[in-house]
């Protein structure tokens, strides 16, 4: 079971400390930090952490990846925060140094992420609905439907008072001001008085002031553009107001102003652009219906590897509040997650590997579902084929689905448990094309998947010896053919599937070897420059003269020892020879505090090489030829 404190407690410290996190938000696998400093954040030390899927950064955020356990480690890391986001909020500048670009993403993200559950649980409960209608198992004018039917339209008619909260927080506003303002947009009086407005062609007005005929439940824009707005109202009430009576005249001139201005002219301006984008959307469905759908198809891996698509979840919720359906964005992505899945799984029947076979029929599982953080970082990604292969199956299977106007009526993680938000009107057809669609998508990246991945060559349950190349004479690497790496310390050779992390055993992070050492000391097993030497001491990155990227790893989970065991001798940017000291280790001390001194030697940029070849599991000497990679 993940330990869900320590886990919070390194990623607070790898991420540069309370001190450098402005804002988290989490979605279904990802914790997103906005932090004050990008550059603080160890990006490697994060991202080789067990429980750690991976890490990217873009939309103006920083992601660390972690699955489906996500919540749990959020909650631990808001508790340890405290009320440390509101002291960095105060003092925060680090928007100011994003593009425009990032700062839209981020604040789109920031706003949508954290109500993604009840838009997925009145998502849900429509598409259980339409299933039991379908199937005729319910009639859709019983009362028990009724009931249920309206506790779903609750997360959509009531999302500007989901948005305001959210919103008001990533605007640095009072959250239960920013829900009266959405309760002022739907509260039942104005709704009836747009309705006898629009009956009677009187004009609404407060005094001079017209208000537009518009109402707003299950809108979106609105909702963000007055929670902006209130966001300088009360900060200027605030400053201006005596001490004295703050407690009353903040609140009071904060609802007042933005209550008047949102009914006035924010509200109708988002209506207005609100209305905009669904009719853009429908013009492209009507004309070119097939394009979106195939482009989010193929490229949404690419959005979900840099954080960026919730950038464009938005509006598809926005289509569905407004014309009642969502022919684009959503289909599109249930063709990409699908084939994620497809692609994956293709890796997990080819492969010999029995790691990467586990892995990879399990990742491909999360992501037909709709999950496809797993497959596509720990296979798609690292095999690059299959990433490639996914893009074909979900560009396919989009086209497939826009050619058809397939639609769904209900937001909802795209994948094989959310079909049902596809049922509609016309009964199973739209269903059947989805369905349709999302097989052919899941059938060519399958395809592609397995005829463009190619095995290594390299056996990793039998470990090559290397004969005349272990020969205690040899000393010289041979640069014009392969590249050789000697071993850092005295000790035991075991292959990476025998050390005990994940992140190593699985080739995760690249291909070696691990060594048990015998003594303290590590030294250089190439000639090259220090790349990266660990804030915890505990790792040494180095690059050799001949492109190898190496990560020697002292210990397991040593990290978690703040570098108390271990002496560095060299510093980033030093120029090192074979032989050369790196750094001390205390082995004993390491075991008396229940961690392992198996010290796993990885080549990093391995994607780059054709082969390797690792010395048999042996006693080994320093200095001693280790791996051998072909180019």
């Amino acid at each position: 079971m993940m330990d869900y404190k320590k886990i919070a407690e390194e990623i607070i410290h790898h991420v540069g400390g309370k001190e450098n996190v402005s804002n988290l938000t989490h979605c279904a696998t990802r914790l997103r930090f906005n932090l004050k400093d990008n550059k603080k954040a160890d990006r490697s030390a994060i991202e080789q952490m067990i429980g750690v899927v991976g890490v990217t950064v873009g939309g103006g955020q920083y992601q660390v990846i972690i699955g489906s356990e996500v919540r749990h480690v959020y909650n631990e890391i808001m508790s340890l925060l405290g009320n440390q986001l509101e002291k960095n909020n105060d003092s925060n500048e680090s928007d100011e140094k994003k593009s425009i670009g990032a700062r839209f993403l981020d604040t789109i993200s920031s706003i949508f992420t954290p109500i993604l559950p009840a838009i997925t649980a009145s998502g849900m409960i429509k598409a259980v609905l339409a299933l039991l209608v379908a199937f005729h198992w319910v009639d859709n004018t019983a009362q028990a439907y009724q009931i249920i039917n309206f506790m779903a339209d609750a997360g959509f008619y009531f999302l500007p008072i989901l948005l305001a909260n959210s919103a008001a927080k990533k605007f640095g506003s009072n959250p239960y001001l920013a829900m009266m303002v959405g309760g002022i947009l739907l509260h039942p009086n104005f709704v009836s008085m747009v309705a006898a407005s629009i009956e009677s062609g009187e004009a609404l007005s407060l005094g001079f002031l017209p208000i537009y005929n518009a109402t707003y439940g299950s809108s979106v824009v609105p909702i963000i553009l007055s929670v902006w707005f209130m966001s300088y109202i009360e900060k200027y009430a605030d400053r201006y107001s005596p001490k004295m009576i703050k407690f009353f005249t903040v609140p009071l001139i904060t609802i007042l102003v933005t209550g008047i201005v949102s009914l006035v002219v924010l509200g109708p301006v988002g209506y207005i652009i609100g209305n905009g984008i669904a009719a853009g959307i429908t013009f492209l469905d009507l004309h070119v219906g097939w394009l979106v759908p195939m482009v989010i198809g193929g490229v949404f891996p690419l959005l979900v590897l840099t954080g960026t698509h919730y950038g464009i979840i938005p509006i598809g919720a926005n289509n569905i509040m407004t014309v009642g359906y969502d022919a684009m964005i959503g289909p599109g992505n249930l063709a990409s997650n699908i084939a994620q899945g497809g692609a994956s799984l293709a890796v997990g029947l080819k492969t010999k590997d029995r790691a990467i076979k586990e892995l990879a029929v399990s990742a491909g599982i999360t992501a037909v579902c709709g999950i496809t953080e797993p497959a596509l970082f720990g296979i798609n990604m690292r095999f690059k084929t299959p990433l490639y292969s996914s893009m074909i199956g979900g560009a396919v299977g989009g086209l497939f689905i826009g050619l058809f106007g397939v639609k769904r009526y209900a937001s909802g993680s795209p994948g094989l448990m959310t079909l049902p938000v596809y049922i509609g009107e016309d009964g199973f057809r739209n269903l059947i094309f989805a369905c349709l669609g999302a097989a052919i998508a899941f059938a060519v990246a399958f395809v592609v998947s397995f005829v463009l991945y190619k095995e290594k060559n390299i056996e990793k349950d039998t470990i090559e010896e290397l004969d005349t190349l272990l020969d205690d004479q040899y000393t010289e690497s041979n640069p014009a053919n392969s590249i050789s790496i000697f071993s850092p310390a005295d000790g035991k050779v075991i292959p990476l599937t025998e050390i005990k992390d994940a992140a190593f055993s699985s080739e995760a992070i690249g291909k070696g070897c691990g060594i048990i050492p015998e003594n303290g000391l590590f030294v250089s097993p190439v000639d090259g420059t220090v790349e990266m030497v660990f804030e915890t001491k505990h790792a040494i990155g180095l690059k050799s003269d001949n492109g190898a990227e190496l990560l020697i790893h002292v210990g397991l989970d040593t990290v978690k020892m703040g570098g108390k065991p271990f002496e560095v001798f060299v510093a980033s940017g030093d120029r090192v020879k074979k032989g050369d000291p790196l750094l001390k280790a205390d082995l004993e001390m390491i075991i008396d505090e229940g961690y392992e001194t198996t010290t796993p030697i990885i080549m990093t940029n391995f994607d780059g090489f054709s082969t390797i070849k690792t010395a048999p599991k042996q006693d080994i000497l320093a200095g001693k030829l280790l791996l051998e990679v072909g180019k």
